[in-house]
């Protein structure tokens, strides 16, 4: 590793180089911390999507069909996403006042509760309309607090990587996100498969969020290990990650916001199109069963994995904007095949789910931070976390309802059309920064 990506000490007397190389910081060290805090963030992200699918329906909306339970439900997911910008503006002001550990401790607490919360709420069965607001109020407290998560470790990681393996790293940081959807399928599956379904309505669905809120405290102290070490402040403040202020960000860096948000849509759409969108799609128009379909997602999702150390390779190669761009092409075709493959039967679905995954780790292990260089430095921190902001609740945030209202009154068709238009922000973004000349091809 060169010498030029660490921290640099003076000369140290014998028997206090082991010392000082702890002083030490490299971009390996800092893709850990990233890659657990999003396993945390992703496992509590799909237990509440999953949940959405398989328990709210009954357990908070039995008045409703299953249809328009998962309608309500998918309405209060979004709303996470909703929130999330606004906690970010919100722990920022924080961090600026109390320090970046004080934040992230309060957030990740926060974040915790949330989740707890709704492990330990009545249904509708016993609080009524109160269930359901209660839910929209936790959901929302999720989504602030995931907002306040942010650490700035995935930009210092970026920065200190050697320029010729910035695509590999890239790629690392994004591994969190499958593994923690296999966590999150793989306890739904077998609490699904494991209980009769009263038990899994009246209680079963609630150990997911039992164990979210396990993985949060874990994922608080290995976070906070790292950021309230001396070496990394000193890094992030040689590499000026702090924070700014949001106004002056908007005024003078509005068109990179913009590029930033749009450039991981394709991303961040079919992400949530083969994981959440697909479960319902199963459910309410095919034969097959949770578990089975859930175990096909788990495939996938483990497909997804090699094909992102495979990204990886070739954005070092050929240049992440080459690649980025390569993948935004291969799911606009892919969008054009989604309604064959969902109008078909067992095979075609599995199909959908398989393939789509296999592009997902293509496009998401770079789709992170793609044109984020474009910020000056002294707003690359606060820029890097309103791009990811904004780009998960324009490309995610409303992606599962939205596609389930176009395949059940629109139909199938319009679902890939859907994801044709997140591929076309994809590239367009891509587009529009390399006219500006503000996108490297690194």
């Amino acid at each position: 590793m060169s010498t030029s990506n660490t921290l640099t000490t003076p000369p140290a007397p014998d028997g206090a180089h082991a010392e000082a190389s702890r002083d030490h910081v490299t971009p390996g060290d800092l893709v850990v911390g990233v890659v657990v805090g999003r396993i945390s963030q992703s496992f509590d992200v799909f237990v509440f999507g999953l949940g959405c699918v398989l328990a709210f329906p009954k357990a908070f909306f039995p008045f409703a069909s299953q249809l328009d339970g998962m309608f309500y439900a998918f309405a209060i997911f979004a709303l996470g996403f909703i929130a999330r910008p606004l906690g970010s503006v919100f722990f920022l002001v924080l961090e600026r006042n109390l320090g970046r550990a004080t934040k992230l401790t309060i957030a990740l607490f926060m974040l915790g509760m949330a989740t707890a919360g709704i492990a330990f709420m009545p249904g509708y069965s016993t609080l009524g309309w109160w269930a359901i607001l209660a839910l929209v109020v936790l959901r929302f407290g999720q989504g602030f607090a995931l907002g306040g998560s942010w650490n700035g470790l995935a930009s210092l990681a970026a920065l200190m990587a050697p320029r010729e393996r910035r695509g590999w790293y890239a790629m690392l940081a994004q591994l969190g996100e499958p593994v923690g959807f296999i966590l999150a399928a793989g306890l739904f599956a077998f609490i699904w498969s494991s209980l009769a379904p009263d038990d899994f309505y009246a209680w079963g669905w609630r150990y997911p969020f039992f164990v979210a809120f396990a993985v949060n405290v874990v994922a608080l102290f290995a976070r906070l290990r790292m950021v309230v070490a001396p070496r990394y402040a000193e890094q992030m403040a040689h590499r000026e990650l702090e924070p700014s202020s949001v106004r002056e960000l908007a005024r003078s860096q509005g068109l990179n916001i913009a590029l930033g948000a749009f450039a991981p849509l394709a991303s961040y759409a079919l992400f949530y199109l083969v994981t959440i969108f697909g479960l319902s799609w199963a459910l309410l128009f095919t034969h097959m069963s949770a578990t089975e379909f859930l175990l096909v997602q788990i495939i996938g999702a483990l497909v997804a994995i090699p094909c992102m150390l495979l990204s990886g390779w070739i954005a070092d190669r050929f240049g992440r904007r080459v690649t980025l761009a390569v993948c935004g092409l291969l799911i606009a075709i892919y969008s054009g095949w989604t309604a064959l493959m969902l109008s078909g039967g067992t095979v075609q679905g599995y199909l959908f789910i398989l393939v789509g995954f296999a592009l997902l780790g293509f496009s998401h292990a770079q789709a992170a931070g793609a044109v984020n260089s474009s910020f000056r430095s002294e707003f690359r921190y606060t820029g890097a976390m309103i791009t990811s902001d904004l780009g998960w609740l324009i490309g995610a945030g409303f992606a599962p309802l939205v596609v389930l209202a176009l395949a059940q009154f629109l139909g199938v068709d319009y679902v890939g059309l859907y994801l044709l238009s997140g591929a076309a922000g994809t590239l367009g973004a891509l587009w529009i920064s390399a006219r500006r000349g503000r996108l490297p091809n690194d």
